[in-house]
């Protein structure tokens, strides 16, 4: 049936909306397509969700390709389940949590692999029902501190998300090629370039974990690319550590005055000064004091030792030392660590560690990777003033671990050696992660296997942004006019205008939209009779339907007009060849 714009759901708007910054947000809103309801969360129009429902199509053809079988669960979800994997607590703040009238706790779900485990576990008991794929498309809900971007950042989305489950890790193995191969084919059917990345797991858990990227300078996430093939997220970057070398022929560690250095800068200016040597921001042992909330509320400070070249990249952080909270110290922290002397911190003192400690403040003390044995450094003596130099690692201090919380930058080495790394920026469209048997084992999920034993089931978790594929593809096709949607998931096919003010314009143009409509081509219609054609062609180029047929004075003679959106191409032909050209295979 066709759809006819006169009573269809949709009203347009001339100007942006307030707090919009980006043009799938903008034109989205104004085209029709979403109505916002609320920071980060939208309603779905008739326009919008017609969209979505292409795209989800392709995402259940490739699924069903993979093997995958779709069920679906709620989004309100009880707490158990979540506890015992320990995600109650580590998703912290981004989860909504709420009560019911009895008291119990729920959650809006942000991601449901406890709720396929347990439904995995109460029907299946044998290696013989596995390998099994299945999935959901699924609204999930994270209740982010700055919701941004429209779509592209919300506080409410839908998410395609799979899970496999396999007696073996050959089979994991099998299960996390097939998803990532559906990924790649649902890509390409969508036009959108991307990248394979190495991530970081984050409260996901598990072993391999790849993402893939949509490069975009919207994007939210930085990765990094070599021209050897290397592509890593900055979280999941790992450096390159020098190697480690004597100390035998170097000088002891010597304590030197230097007031009023409390920056790097000031440090390597005063050092050059009074020292023999011309040494540079690479050449000093910078020291940054974090704190961190763990999980059970307790607060540790943690003292990070890294080249005074490099600053700290807080997400890297939040990876490094998740599940905990993190933060630069505070002035109460420092008041509570008397040994803290800002500006002249360090992991050496000529007094030795303090009583029963390995650091010299008493604070648990960690190194980039670059801190390697036999590296010297000018650092803090942790004394007012005074630095110290010729401090080697190794000899002077020894670390209690290595932590990669550095910031990357272009020219770094990819740590496959295959050449200098640069930036640049994406958005995240999918996810792939080998679990592992994490929540298997949490929950309890074990199958019998061929010699009547019972294993552990390994899994994987698969996830696809819908709504941000959906924002992402109206980023890309768009031009000062509106939206211009690929004909692969626009909410219509053509779109027909009656443009002309003569009876004659809105006979022809109903003939052409139900023909189109029975060649099987979802068609829109414009048979607004007191609109302009100024108007509704604002309109047309707004909604960004690829293909448009105007119906104007040309109507009486059997002419009309062929819109391509896309090239811009306005061609006059008869009323036969407009019909031909729009259903040619």
């Amino acid at each position: 049936m066709v759809t006819r714009l006169s009573n269809f759901f949709l009203r347009t708007l001339r100007e942006d909306p307030a707090g919009a910054e980006v043009a799938s947000h903008k034109l989205l809103i104004r085209a029709g397509y979403i109505r916002p309801q609320a920071a980060g969360i939208f309603a779905w129009l008739p326009l919008g969700l017609r969209v979505k429902a292409k795209i989800e199509t392709v995402v259940r053809e490739e699924m069903a390709a993979a093997g995958a079988q779709e069920v679906h669960f709620p989004a309100l979800m009880p707490r158990e389940a979540y506890e015992a994997t320990g995600r109650w607590e580590e998703y912290g703040d981004l989860l909504f949590r709420l009560q019911d009238r009895k008291g119990g706790d729920y959650l809006l779900a942000p991601t449901h692999e406890e709720a396929f485990t347990l439904l995995v576990k109460d029907l299946y008991s044998s290696y013989k029902d596995l390998p099994l794929t299945l999935y959901q498309i699924q609204d999930k809900y994270r209740d982010e501190a700055r919701p941004r971007a429209g779509l592209l950042r919300g506080r409410e989305f839908t998410m395609k998300d799979a899970y496999s489950f396999d007696a073996s890790d050959e089979g994991l193995d099998a299960s996390y090629q097939a998803q990532r191969d559906a990924y790649e084919r649902i890509f390409q059917r969508l036009g959108l370039e991307y990248v394979i990345v190495q991530a970081d797991a984050g409260a996901m858990g598990g072993s391999r974990s790849e993402e893939f990227l949509h490069p975009t300078p919207v994007g939210e996430d930085t990765f990094v690319r070599s021209e050897g093939g290397y592509a890593a997220n900055v979280e999941a970057y790992t450096t390159t550590p020098p190697e480690a070398v004597g100390w035998d022929d170097v000088a002891a560690a010597a304590i030197y005055e230097s007031p009023d250095t409390p920056t790097i800068e000031t440090l390597v200016a005063h050092s050059n000064a009074v020292l023999d040597g011309e040494y540079t921001a690479a050449d000093t042992l910078k020291n940054v004091v974090l704190a961190l909330t763990h999980i059970d509320g307790t607060r540790e400070l943690v003292i990070v030792g890294l080249p005074g070249d490099r600053d700290v990249d807080m997400k890297r952080a939040e990876v490094a030392f998740a599940p905990a909270e993190i933060e630069p110290a505070t002035d109460a922290d420092f008041e509570k660590h008397p040994l803290l002397v800002r500006g002249y911190i360090g992991p050496w003192s000529e007094t030795g560690p303090v009583l029963g400690e390995e650091s010299a403040t008493g604070i648990r003390y960690l190194v980039d990777p670059r801190v390697a044995d036999g590296t010297r450094w000018i650092t803090g003596a942790n004394i007012d003033q005074k630095h110290v130099h010729t401090v080697v690692a190794g000899r002077d201090f020894v670390a209690d671990g290595t932590v990669e919380i550095a910031n990357v930058r272009e020219g770094d080495p990819a740590p496959d050696g295959s050449g200098p790394v640069w930036l640049a920026k994406g958005m995240e469209i999918g996810h792939v992660f080998q679990l592992g048997r994490k929540y298997a084992e949490a929950l309890g999920l074990k199958v019998l296997n061929e010699n009547g034993k019972l294993v552990t089931v390994t899994m994987g978790s698969y996830g696809i942004g819908v709504t941000r594929i959906l924002a992402i593809i109206a980023e890309l096709n768009n031009d000062d006019k509106g939206l211009i949607w690929p004909a692969s998931v626009a909410p219509f096919d053509v779109h027909v205008v009656a443009a002309g003010r003569d009876q004659i314009a809105f006979d022809v143009a109903e003939s052409i939209a139900v023909q189109l409509e029975a060649a099987r081509l979802d068609v829109l219609y414009d048979d607004r009779v007191k609109v302009s054609p100024g108007v509704k062609f604002g309109d047309a180029e707004l909604v960004g339907v690829p293909k448009i047929v105007i119906v104007g004075r040309g109507a009486a003679e059997g002419q009309v007009e062929l819109w391509d959106r896309a090239t811009g191409e306005r061609d006059s032909v008869s009323v036969e060849d407009a019909i031909a050209r729009l259903t040619a295979p």
